[in-house]
């Protein structure tokens, strides 16, 4: 039988480790590891590059080890600058707050937490009641400045200006999993690849108090072909709240990925095992299309649900095989608003419905001529579309090849 680490490898998703024999030996051992992942709360819905962290949470908990889901009630007050070329926005406690209750109520789907089986903390709980004064002789005095301004996610922020707020995050990270350590038995920070120094923090400030050992692991991050993050569209973040992001949106995006990213997004957020992988990997030219649908379908049915992911896929299928409508096809009712002298203007209608951020960017697409309303391609971004246009109480507008958006009166 093939191990959990194993597994985890043989799907790419495995980037370092603080001590690889090591943690192969736990996670591939009979004893349950309890192990933690941190999600700040900077939004009020996860997204997909939170699906894969949530995925191998899923993963490991199966193997018949214990995950703490540490909400970062804490540390999203301060705001971790990695990958970031500014400073995070600030966020109210309230705002936090709800972002923590919305996180959690996602992440039952995904993870067991009845019984003890998954633990859900928020860091709010400990780092909130600290004197700054015996935080800074108890845990500080274990960070040298020179070492932590060699860390990637200080370095990349040095010219443009790190606050020292910010400057704070790793050491409250690292004292997250000492507290978690002392407090729940836990041994093992696991995150995205960009998390490394804040991991090593954690893992020394360990050693360096308790003279033990802990261990950190860091997942691949979840990248196109040509190393951009996967998860962004033209409109924003592929959310897994389906008021913010419809299941046929969320089926789509998978749906129309590069062909290069199937098989990888195959292996590193499915379940399907890898033999089955294997088969699809063997397709070429337009049999990928086989392999897409099954990806988004996949995905769609783990997020949201079977029944939601058969609906998309028929409305995909319809789309695809004549540009037909769908009763599943994303929906947005017109803002009476906009109506001027019985018409609405085309650049209004795609901000409306989500399908740009913006008109400057609506207006390139209709220039470009990538924009049809109903069969009709529309060239002139001047163009009104009459609410006598609304035959059937609605109109479609199309993006590109494969995005189609109804517009309802």
């Amino acid at each position: 039988m093939v191990g959990i680490f194993n597994e985890l490898q043989a799907r790419g998703l495995i980037a370092q480790s603080t001590n690889m024999e090591r943690v192969e030996e736990l996670l591939n051992g009979d004893k349950p590891v309890t192990f933690y992942i941190g999600f700040d709360a900077t939004a009020d819905s996860l997204h997909v590059g939170h699906f894969l962290q949530l995925t191998v949470m899923r993963r490991l908990q199966q193997a018949g080890h214990r995950p703490i889901a540490l909400l970062g009630g804490g540390t999203t007050l301060v705001g971790d600058p990695t990958g970031k070329t500014d400073m995070r926005k600030m966020l109210t406690k309230e705002e936090i707050a709800h972002n923590v209750e919305r996180f959690q109520q996602q992440m039952s789907k995904f993870v067991d937490f009845t019984d003890g089986r998954a633990l859900v903390l928020n860091n709010a709980d400990w780092l909130c009641k600290l004197n700054y004064l015996d935080f800074l002789r108890d845990v500080g005095v274990y960070f040298t400045v020179n070492k932590m301004l060699t860390a990637e996610c200080f370095k990349s922020r040095m010219e443009k200006g790190l606050s020292f707020i910010e400057f704070n995050y790793m050491i409250m990270q690292s004292y997250d999993f000492l507290h978690m350590y002392d407090a729940v038995g836990c041994t093992m920070e696991l995150g995205g690849d960009d998390q490394w120094a804040n991991i090593l923090g954690g893992v020394d400030l360990i050693r360096r108090v308790k003279r033990e050992e802990a261990y950190g692991m860091t997942f691949t991050l979840l990248t196109t072909k040509e190393g951009k993050k996967m998860g962004k569209t033209e409109s924003g973040a592929v959310w897994l709240d389906p008021e913010k992001t419809s299941p046929y949106e969320f089926f789509q995006y998978w749906r129309n990925i590069d062909d290069a990213d199937v098989i990888n997004c195959m292996k590193m957020l499915t379940f399907m095992p890898l033999e089955e992988i294997a088969q699809y990997e063997a397709l070429q030219d337009r049999e990928i299309n086989r392999a897409k649908e099954k990806l988004a379908f996949e995905l769609t049915k783990l997020v949201h649900s079977e029944e939601e992911a058969q609906k998309a896929l028929e409305a995909s299928k319809s789309l695809f095989a004549a540009g037909s409508a769908s009763e599943h096809m994303p929906t947005t009712p017109l803002d009476q608003s906009l109506v001027q002298d019985g018409s609405v203007g085309l650049l209004d209608l795609m901000v409306m419905a989500g399908l740009t951020p913006s008109k400057g960017e609506a207006r390139r697409l209709v220039q470009q001529g990538g924009v049809s309303v109903g069969e009709e391609k529309i060239a002139d971004a001047q163009h009104r579309v009459s609410l006598d246009a609304f035959k059937d109480g609605f109109i479609i507008i199309k993006k590109g090849k494969k995005t189609f958006h109804k517009i309802t009166l």
